[in-house]
């Protein structure tokens, strides 16, 4: 291959004829579909939400409007808001009941603390992947500050955004950078997949985040495996003040292995990244997989603790909580 060759040949990434595969050392499925019947029709008919934590939920909802620089909401599942750079961020916005297309598929069991009709105006709206949980199209069309607000995606994704009614979508690939005044965004790889329908999988990209603005630099993971390419990141991005990393939907590991992690792979992962602190999310707001959907932030803090990342480095919050970082 000539040198001319090599500079024009896609990434990696970019499948030939369009769509998209994870980076190189990426774990893969190995479910049958055996596997696949027993999880839809054994499993999770069986699955049960136990009784819900005290604590679990912050008893008044979080006035977003009113955050402080380097302080962050969760407002369930992989749903934050940040302040960076003086800059609102919104990230993968699913507020409704259900993350399934016409009323169907799986139903939150806590409610977001915030109805999206009722956000406040925010600054950027960052969409890691297409996925029903992470893009809700009810919640992004009630948004009420569509044509003021830009929305952040991966390759692929900004035609859903702007059918709901946004005017600014900034499409990024792996390794690309965008900036909003004093906040840096960088486009970064996960391990996972796409698609909205039987026909679309992987046609459109997957991705991480990085967040930076002069005094903090943070890694939103949305939704990820491990992998060998979360050195590479901590190498070239890294280190982070924070890293949100999911936490849960992992069971049973020959389905889930190649697009979540587990609470110990989680940490590995921060570690990778060099991050400092790591906070978990995506668990304990909807019954995507069969495990205890509580049992996660333990595992999470013991898997710190045996990992010498730190107990007291694991960080979960309650639903509607808010806090530094």
């Amino acid at each position: 291959m000539t040198t001319s060759e090599a500079a024009a040949a896609p990434p990696a990434h970019h499948r030939a004829g369009g769509g998209f595969r994870n980076p190189p050392g990426s774990p893969r499925q190995t479910a049958t579909l055996r596997d696949f019947l027993r999880f839809m029709l054994v499993d999770m008919r069986r699955a049960k939400v136990p009784a819900i934590p005290a604590g679990h939920v912050a008893p008044t909802a979080p006035d977003l409007a009113a955050l402080r620089e380097n302080e962050i909401a969760w407002l369930g599942h992989a749903c934050f808001a940040l302040r960076m750079a003086g800059e609102l961020v919104l990230t993968d916005p699913y507020l409704g009941p259900t993350a399934g297309p016409f009323g169907l598929g799986p139903k939150r069991f806590i409610a977001s603390p915030i109805a999206a009709r009722e956000l406040p105006r925010v600054d950027l709206i960052a969409i890691s992947h297409n996925h029903y949980d992470h893009i809700d199209v009810g919640a992004l069309e009630a948004y009420r500050w569509r044509e003021e607000t830009p929305v952040i995606c991966p390759l692929g994704v900004a035609s859903l955004i702007r059918r709901c009614g946004f005017t600014t979508v900034i499409e990024l690939d792996w390794w690309q950078d965008w900036q909003l005044d004093g906040l840096a965004v960088t486009c970064l790889p996960a391990v996972h997949f796409s698609g909205r329908g039987p026909f679309d999988r992987n046609r459109t990209l997957w991705c991480s985040f990085a967040f930076q603005s002069d005094s903090r630099k943070v890694w939103f993971g949305g939704d990820t495996a491990p992998g060998a390419v979360f050195r590479e990141i901590g190498e070239r991005a890294g280190p982070f003040d924070l890293a949100i990393v999911g936490i849960g939907a992992y069971e049973p590991r020959s389905i889930m292995q190649a697009s979540h992690a587990t609470p110990e792979e989680a940490i590995g992962i921060a570690r990778d990244l060099k991050a400092r602190t790591a906070l978990g999310m995506h668990w304990g707001t909807i019954m995507l997989t069969p495990e205890d959907p509580f049992e996660a932030p333990e595992r999470f803090r013991t898997a710190a603790l045996e990992q010498q990342f730190g107990e007291a480095n694991a960080l979960t919050m309650p639903i509607g909580g808010v806090r530094a970082f």
